[in-house]
């Protein structure tokens, strides 16, 4: 490599800002005169990553790596001395002599790219294209073409080859870089980008990496289409929206992650400037390690359909490893970012970001509504997302989303700690999930006892009249067995029942049909008629709350409600006496 003079290195140094330089890989925070940050070189939670901007170095207590602005970028890059000096000197406008053997082997590729990018945005200029008639079709201005710096690719097969060739950039170079592609015949290459409006994407330090093109032609496939990967473009590692939202994202302490670039602009736009979307691919362990960097926090934002319900989940397997604390933010159905900007503006955007629930929280409730009635369905539910809790790192959140799991399932933490444990092992969750059912609340205790007298004894159904105990029983499984005994009553078969009943009702038949602590027909004829009491009076007591609260209204007529609560004070009394012997229903 050539050698540069001791005078260029030593400015180069001095006018670098090692913070700046270093912020770009790491969420830095002042601790006095330093700033500190979880080091890019180790895997730590704790942050021990140390930056001096009054001495130009940095050091990490951890693994003992430091150095200075060339050092930190020769490890972050893979560069030698001489190729990291020449690259923070273009950053900073300093000249360095030309020796002919110091650039490094990305240099041309990243010239490559710059080239094209200046190509396309020359093309986007040109009046009539079809690109700035897409855009500004979709509602956006050319001032924001301008600031998201889109471009066009002609329809054409060697618009940016003649541009590479006219600058004596190698089409080797260009295919290196993505740009080009091979003829299947003859010799020669042509463009891979072509009739399309392209989105440039950068590095942290702004340098371009390679392209994103949304097809402008209606039957054109695909829809969009990234250059390929390169030396210098690594899809599971980049991100569209870089440099840009490397600032909000330090003073927000957050990134927001979406999937598509309109989504990104659409953000920015609504003033959502820490946004950043994934290029082409999921979410990877390189995306959440670029995450980790520089914040904690993470909002995921996702179509509210169920594909973008199940894209959001498989991101937790990849975010929560890393010791992200992931929030989910969710569209209507069918809307993107864009779509929901257009429409309600973009206090309704920023909303969807600032309102995102816990993602975890949003899993547990997924969970649960795909069932919790039954043991089985309870030991599915915190199976699935046990596997989650044990990727989270910090003992603190997992136990508390755990604890989470087990209030909505409806079973004990220790269960919960069971199957995480299993998930973490790599086993089956649900082997050590011993869930048992909810507690039941009064009501419901004794609709299942009801139920049961019923079932043991269909014969004592007509000691129900059927009108009443339907207007009676609340909507239910419960509501829909005992109905059923009334129904067929003394010929009541449980075989037939469960092939008409829903699957509710047939599982808490099943489960009463089994049950070893059978009551014999003279208790669980008092059992019904008592049950049967404590319902009545219960909506009695109902009704005379509904008329003292509608009492407090001004325009109450108060005679008639004070009438009508006198008459349920007799009915409460009645049921008290009722001759348990009667059926239900029968005059008093």
């Amino acid at each position: 490599m050539g050698r540069i003079p001791d005078e260029i290195i030593q400015r180069v140094r001095d006018q670098a800002d090692i913070v700046e330089l270093v912020g770009r890989s790491v969420a830095l925070k002042r601790a006095g005169r330093s700033y500190k940050g979880l080091c890019p070189f180790h895997d730590e939670k704790t942050p021990s990553f140390h930056v001096n901007p009054d001495r130009g170095g940095y050091y990490c207590f951890g693994c003992q790596e430091g150095g200075d602005v060339f050092s930190f970028l020769m490890k972050v890059e893979g560069l030698a001395f001489v190729e990291a000096v020449r690259s923070l000197a273009r950053d900073l406008g300093i000249e360095v002599p030309e020796t002919g053997d110091g650039e490094s082997k990305a240099e041309p590729v990243y010239r490559a790219t710059e080239l094209a990018q200046e190509t396309y945005r020359e093309c986007y200029a040109a009046s009539g294209n079809d690109a700035a008639r897409y855009w500004e079709g979709r509602g956006l201005s050319p001032e924001d073409a301008e600031l998201f710096e889109v471009g066009f690719a002609p329809d054409a097969w060697d618009t940016v080859a003649k541009a590479l060739g006219a600058a004596r950039i190698a089409t080797a170079m260009g295919e290196q870089a993505g740009l080009l592609a091979p003829r299947q015949r003859g010799d020669g290459h042509y463009d891979r980008l072509r009739g399309r409006l392209t989105f440039p994407i950068r590095d942290a330090r702004g340098r371009v990496i390679g392209f994103g093109g949304r097809a402008l032609g209606e039957d054109q496939e695909p829809k969009y289409l990234n250059t390929p990967e390169s030396p210098v473009f690594r899809k599971r590692e980049a991100f569209y929206g870089l440099p840009a939202a490397l600032a909000p994202i330090r003073q927000h302490d957050r990134a927001v992650v979406v999937e598509g670039y309109f989504d990104r602009i659409a953000l920015a736009r609504a003033g959502v400037e820490e946004a950043l979307a994934t290029c082409g691919t999921s979410l990877t362990e390189g995306h959440a390690r670029q995450l980790r960097r520089r914040t904690r926090n993470v909002v995921l934002l996702f179509d509210g359909d169920e594909a973008g319900l199940r894209a959001m989940e498989r991101s937790l397997e990849v975010l929560l490893p890393a010791g992200l604390r992931v929030r989910a933010g969710l569209l209507p159905p069918g809307a993107d970012p864009h779509d929901l900007l257009t429409r309600e503006g973009p206090e309704a955007l920023r909303a969807v970001v600032e309102e995102a629930p816990a993602a975890l929280d949003f899993t547990i409730e997924r969970a649960v509504a795909r069932g919790i009635d039954t043991p089985w369905a309870k030991a599915d539910a915190v199976a699935s997302v046990a596997p989650l809790l044990a990727a989270i790192p910090s003992g603190v959140e997992r136990s508390e989303f755990s604890r989470r799991l087990a209030l909505a399932v409806g079973t004990e933490p220790r269960h919960v700690d069971d199957a995480v444990r299993a998930a973490s092992r790599g086993e089956d969750a649900r082997d050590a999930v011993p869930v048992t059912p909810r507690s039941l609340g009064p009501e419901a205790r004794k609709l299942d006892l009801l139920a049961r007298c019923l079932v043991e004894h269909p014969a004592l159904a007509e000691r129900i009249a059927a009108e009443e105990g339907e207007a009676l029983l609340p909507a239910g499984p419960q509501r829909e067995l005992i109905c059923a005994v009334l129904e067929a009553g003394a010929d009541f078969d449980v075989a037939r029942a469960a092939d008409r009943l829903d699957p509710e009702a047939t599982d808490l038949l099943r489960r009463l049909a089994v049950d070893d602590h059978a009551l014999e027909a003279a208790a669980a004829a008092r059992t019904i008629d008592d049950t049967l009491r404590w319902l009545r009076q219960q909506r009695v007591r109902a009704r005379q709350r509904e008329l003292t609260q509608r009492l407090r209204s001004e325009s109450a007529d108060a005679q008639a409600i004070l009438t009508e609560k006198e008459r349920l004070q007799r009915e409460k009394q009645a049921i008290s006496h009722r001759n348990p012997e009667r059926p239900m229903g029968t005059p008093v």
